[in-house]
C-alpha cells in the first residue's frame, strides 16, 4: 500500500511542462490584471488631486492623509512650487516638485513633422509616473503622490554647457511634528545633468530613513509610466515601431511591435535597462547594477487622437540593503542614432532594426561605417545614398558578371534544348528529358547553378538595406529633389476621401520615388523574361512570369508609405543594373559563346559526385516508374512469365 502511495503521488505529480504552463497562466492573469489597472490608476490619481484642491488643508483632509500616508501625511498636502528646468547642449527637462521626478522632456536641435518642439512625455498634458513604493506603518504609498522640496534655493532654469556638470537635489521629509518637517531624515533624488550628454543621472539616497520604512521591506518597486507623443508625418508607422526593449546586456528583446495591439511580459531576470521606444527617439532607464524583476505593458490607445501613440509602463524591483542606501540609475533621451547609442557600451543599439542577426552585421560592418563617413564630407543625403548604391554595386559587379554570363550560355544552347524538350513531349518523361538537359550542360560546361548563386547571395544586401532606411535617424527630415523627408514617404499628390480597397491597399497619397521604381522594376522585369530561357512545363513558365510582373505592383503598395530612401535606392539599383547589362551585352559576344560551347563537346566529361547520386536517383525513379506499369514486378520476371504464358498457349 506504501508502494501504491508513493508510485501514485509520483505519478500524479504535474510534468515541468505542465508547472511551466501553470506559471505562465499566473503571470498572464497579473499582466492582464495590471494593464486593466492602469487607466483606473490615472481616474484615481485625477479624483485625488481635485479632491486635494477642493478640501484644501481642512481638518478632514489632515486625517485622509494621516490614514494613507502615516509618517508622510504632510508631503502628501499639495504644495505650491515651481518645477526646475535644467538645460544643456541636447536637450531641456522639467523636475517637479510632485513626485521629485522629470515630468517632461524635450529635445532641442529637432522638430515635429509640423515644425513642434520634439517633446519625449510631458506630464502636465499626458499621463506620466515616476515613483518608488515603500511601507511605512503597514501603509503602502508612492513617491509620485508626494510633493518633494528642491534644494536648487529658489533658481527656475539651470543651464550647463559643455563638459560641465550640475546637480539638483529633491528631497522628501518625513513628518517631524504636526506641522513640521524631519530634515533630518529624507529620501533624496539627486539628479546630474551633463553640458554635451543624452544620459541624465539619478542617484537615489535613504539618509536616516530606516525608522520610517518597515524593518522588513527588503526591496523596492520603481514604477515608470508615460504616454509617448507623436513625432513622425506617418503615424501608423512611428506607431508600429514604438514598444518597449529591454537588456541583460547580453541579449535585447522586445515587447511586439503593432499600430492596433499592445502586450506584456514579466521577466524574472535580471535586466540592465528598459527603454520606451519611438521611430527615432528613447526614453531609457538605465541601472547602474541590475534590476532583479520587471514587468513590462504597452497598451494602444481606444481612441487614438493621432497624439498619443502609445502607453508604455514597467515596474522594476530593486532591493533595499542596509543603512543609508543610494541607489543608481541613469536615464537617455536622445535619438536612436546608431553611433551615439554604441558609445554607451550597454547595447542601447539594439533597438534599432537592423533585420535578422544572420543579416544585421552587414548593416554594422559595411552600410553605417560608408555611411558615416560620406557623412563627414557634408553632402546631401540623396548623394550619400547615391554613392553608397555605386559601391555595392562595384563590389557585387563581379556576381552579376558571372550571373549574366551563365544566362547568355543557357541563351546561345536555347535551341538544342528545345529540341530535346521536343524529343519528350509528355509529363510522365520529365525526368528523362532533365536528364538530357543536364547531360548536355555538362558536355557543353553550363553550371545552371551560376546563374542563380549570384542573386541569392545578393539577397542578404536588399533585405539589409530595407530595414536599413526606414530606421536610419540620419536620413529624418533631410530633404533631396522633391522629398522632404527621406526617412518617410514623399507624397507629389495627396486626397482625403477614403476610396474602397484602393486607401486600405495603396493609401491616400502618391510617392513618386515609389511610382518611378515599381516602373523601373517592371522594365527590369521585361527584359530578363525576355532573355530567359526555361526547361519546364510551359504553363508554369507563364505563370511564373506573370507572378514576376505581379510582385512589383504588390510591392508598390507596401513601399507607398514607407521611406523614400529605400524606394529611392531600389530605383537607383535597377537604373545601374540596366547599364550593366548594356555594357555586359557589348563585352559578351555570343557567337563567339556559342562556338565555345560547342567545343566543349569534343572535350571528356567528368562527373562530379553530386552529378552521380543525381543519375543514379534518376535511374531509380526510372525503374520504380517501370515496375508500377508492369504491375509492381521487376521487368525481367516479368518478361519471363509472358514467355511461359505463351509456351503454355502454344
Amino acid at each position: 500500500m506504501l508502494g501504491l502511495c508513493v508510485g501514485y503521488s509520483i505519478y500524479m505529480q504535474p510534468s515541468k511542462e505542465q508547472i511551466a504552463e501553470q506559471k505562465r497562466l499566473q503571470d498572464s492573469l497579473r499582466l492582464e490584471q495590471m494593464s486593466q489597472t492602469i487607466e483606473a490608476e490615472n481616474e484615481a490619481t485625477i479624483s485625488q488631486s481635485t479632491e486635494l484642491e477642493q478640501v484644501g488643508e481642512s481638518e478632514e483632509q489632515n486625517q485622509y492623509s494621516d490614514a494613507e500616508y502615516g509618517d508622510f501625511s504632510l508631503s502628501a498636502k499639495k504644495r505650491q512650487e515651481q518645477p526646475v528646468v535644467i538645460e544643456n547642449d541636447l536637450y531641456q527637462i522639467r523636475i517637479g516638485s510632485k513626485g521629485g521626478k522629470i515630468e517632461a522632456v524635450c529635445l532641442k536641435n529637432v522638430k515635429t513633422h509640423d515644425g513642434q518642439p520634439v517633446v519625449l512625455f510631458d506630464a502636465s498634458e499626458n499621463n506620466a509616473v515616476f515613483g518608488f513604493s515603500f511601507t511605512s506603518n503597514y501603509r503602502i504609498f508612492s513617491t509620485n503622490d508626494l510633493y518633494f522640496h528642491s534644494q536648487n534655493h529658489g533658481n527656475d532654469t539651470i543651464r550647463v554647457k559643455g563638459n560641465d556638470s550640475v546637480q539638483l537635489a529633491m528631497r522628501l521629509y518625513p513628518n517631524g511634528t504636526e506641522e513640521a518637517f524631519d530634515t533630518a531624515s529624507y529620501i533624496e533624488f539627486l539628479y546630474t545633468v551633463r553640458g554635451n550628454d543624452y544620459r541624465t543621472g539619478l542617484t537615489v539616497k535613504f539618509f536616516n530613513i530606516e525608522e520610517k520604512i518597515d524593518r522588513n521591506q527588503t526591496e523596492t518597486v520603481l514604477t515608470w509610466q508615460a504616454d509617448l507623443l507623436r513625432q513622425e508625418k506617418n503615424f501608423k508607422n512611428e506607431m508600429t515601431a514604438s514598444t518597449i526593449y529591454y537588456s541583460d546586456i547580453e541579449d535585447v528583446e522586445n515587447l511586439k511591435e503593432s499600430p492596433d495591439k499592445g502586450d506584456s511580459v514579466n521577466y524574472s531576470t535580471p535586466l540592465k535597462w528598459v527603454s520606451f521606444k519611438q521611430q527615432f527617439f528613447t526614453s531609457a532607464i538605465i541601472a547602474d547594477d541590475n534590476f532583479s524583476y520587471a514587468t513590462m505593458v504597452v497598451n494602444v490607445p481606444q481612441n487614438p487622437d493621432n497624439k498619443i501613440l502609445k502607453t508604455m509602463k514597467t515596474e522594476l524591483t530593486l532591493p533595499l540593503e542596509g543603512k543609508n542606501q543610494t541607489l543608481g540609475l541613469n536615464f537617455y533621451f536622445g535619438p536612436n542614432k546608431y553611433r551615439t547609442l554604441k558609445q554607451y557600451k550597454i547595447k542601447l543599439e539594439g533597438q534599432i532594426q537592423l533585420g535578422w542577426k544572420s543579416i544585421s552585421w552587414i548593416s554594422t560592418l559595411a552600410i553605417i561605417p560608408i555611411f558615416n563617413f560620406l557623412e563627414s564630407f557634408n553632402l546631401n543625403y540623396g548623394i550619400i545614398i547615391l554613392i553608397l548604391t555605386i559601391i555595392l554595386k562595384m563590389v557585387l559587379f563581379p556576381l552579376t558578371y558571372k550571373s549574366y554570363v551563365s544566362s547568355a550560355k543557357q541563351r546561345v544552347m536555347k535551341p538544342e534544348i528545345e529540341e530535346i524538350a521536343k524529343r519528350y513531349p509528355k509529363q510522365e518523361d520529365f525526368m528523362k528529358k532533365q536528364q538530357a538537359i543536364s547531360a548536355l550542360n555538362r558536355q557543353v560546361g553550363i553550371n545552371p547553378m551560376a546563374g542563380c548563386l549570384p542573386m541569392l547571395l545578393q539577397l542578404p544586401i536588399l533585405f539589409a538595406m530595407f530595414r536599413f532606411f526606414p530606421s536610419a535617424y540620419e536620413l529624418r527630415q533631410q530633404p533631396f529633389l522633391w522629398a522632404d523627408d527621406l526617412s518617410s514617404y514623399d507624397s507629389i499628390f495627396s486626397w482625403s476621401t477614403q476610396i474602397p480597397i484602393l486607401s486600405s491597399f495603396y493609401g491616400n497619397h502618391i510617392s513618386l520615388f515609389t511610382l518611378l521604381m515599381t516602373i523601373a522594376t517592371l522594365l527590369y522585369t521585361m527584359m530578363n523574361n525576355k532573355m530567359m530561357t526555361s526547361t519546364g512545363n510551359e504553363q508554369q513558365v507563364k505563370m511564373m512570369k506573370w507572378m514576376m510582373y505581379l510582385m512589383p505592383i504588390m510591392f508598390l503598395g507596401v513601399f507607398n508609405s514607407y521611406s523614400s530612401g529605400l524606394s529611392y535606392y531600389y530605383l537607383l539599383v535597377n537604373l545601374i543594373t540596366f547599364a550593366q547589362m548594356g555594357i555586359f551585352r557589348l563585352t559578351v559576344n555570343e557567337e563567339k559563346l556559342h562556338k565555345q560551347l560547342q567545343a566543349n563537346k569534343n572535350k571528356p566529361v567528368t562527373k562530379s559526385k553530386w552529378q552521380k547520386r543525381m543519375e543514379d536517383m534518376v535511374k531509380k525513379q526510372q525503374e520504380m516508374a517501370a515496375q508500377k506499369n508492369n504491375g509492381g514486378l521487376p521487368q525481367t520476371k516479368q518478361r519471363s512469365n509472358t514467355s511461359l504464358h505463351n509456351k503454355k498457349k502454344r
